[in-house]
């Protein structure tokens, strides 16, 4: 194990992560850490109040440190991660929760609100999201849509047990089932809203990606094989053409490499209105389409 001597610690640690992240964001992760793990500001940390932990602190600070210098990611160390402005509790057994995927539930939020809250007497709004990981787009839903109704799916019996804490923790109904995406049952007109966010990373994009996420996040929610990237896209947007409602939408967060597939392939399922959207990166990372009537 580290240990994190009572001397220059934040400069001492950032300078060990520094192999795996680079400058840069070794020192935003550092103070990440002891922002969220400690109560330290940035102001306390230039003004040197990390060195004057107590020992308690030290000790579990050279705990975390050896977990960093492994390449686990800081928010399994810290166990939580922030979406959409709640605080999320994860573990290496789900996917960390990206920027990305919030302005997924954003979209969704930001078109369904307005149409839904105005109706009188309330409709529910059924909703459903194919492979809930963590739970955040789930939880987010439930919370941020008015009179939605969300269930969610995994494979994952404890990623389940993940998303059932976050929902209970921050007040959210969902109902959380146990559910293979790729053998979903013969629903038909159930829900008005499908998202997902399935694995996407083709195996031939591993060695361009961060050790930390390979060796520490959970390769069945990341990868899909080289020959059949869309395989959870095509299982899901078959279950979505009898389970949506009239009038019902499928959203989903993609691989900018497969947009082309995508939409070929989701023409060929029946769907219609196909609408791709970029993240804030300027990549086409979303996708949102209707059943043709």
């Amino acid at each position: 194990m580290m240990t994190v001597n009572h001397q220059d610690i934040y400069a001492r640690l950032w300078r060990s992560l520094t192999p795996i992240y680079g400058d840069g964001e070794a020192k935003a992760v550092v103070r990440l850490l002891l922002d969220e793990g400690f109560g330290l500001t940035l102001t306390d940390i230039v003004s040197g109040k990390a060195d004057e932990l107590p020992a308690s602190d030290r000790e579990r600070l050279s705990i975390m440190a050896d977990r960093l210098q492994k390449g686990e990611p800081v928010q399994y160390v810290l166990g939580r991660s922030d979406f959409c402005g709640r605080t999320f509790h994860v573990e290496p057994g789900v996917l960390i929760p990206r920027p990305e995927t919030e302005d997924l539930c954003r979209m969704i939020v930001s078109e369904y609100s307005k149409p839904y809250c105005a109706l009188q007497p309330p409709v529910p709004l059924q909703v459903l999201d194919v492979g809930t990981g963590s739970g955040c787009i789930a939880v987010t839903l439930a919370l941020d849509l008015c009179n939605a109704e969300v269930s969610a799916w995994d494979i994952s019996s404890e990623a389940l047990l993940i998303a059932r804490g976050n929902a209970k923790a921050m007040g959210a109904s969902v109902n959380l089932m146990y559910q293979d995406a790729l053998n979903a049952p013969e629903d038909v007109g159930r829900w008005d809203i499908i998202v997902s966010n399935p694995p996407y990373i083709a195996e031939h994009e591993r060695e361009e990606m961060s050790l930390h996420v390979l060796n520490h996040e959970p390769r069945q929610a990341l990868f899909v094989p080289d020959d059949d990237p869309l395989q959870f896209y095509r299982a899901i947007a078959v279950y979505a053409k009898q389970a949506l409602k009239h009038d019902g939408k499928l959203f989903f967060e993609i691989n900018p490499l497969f947009v082309k597939a995508m939409r070929r392939m989701l023409t060929q399922e029946g769907f219609t209105a196909i609408t791709f959207a970029e993240d804030a990166f300027g990549k086409v990372r979303f996708c949102h389409c209707k059943v043709s009537t």
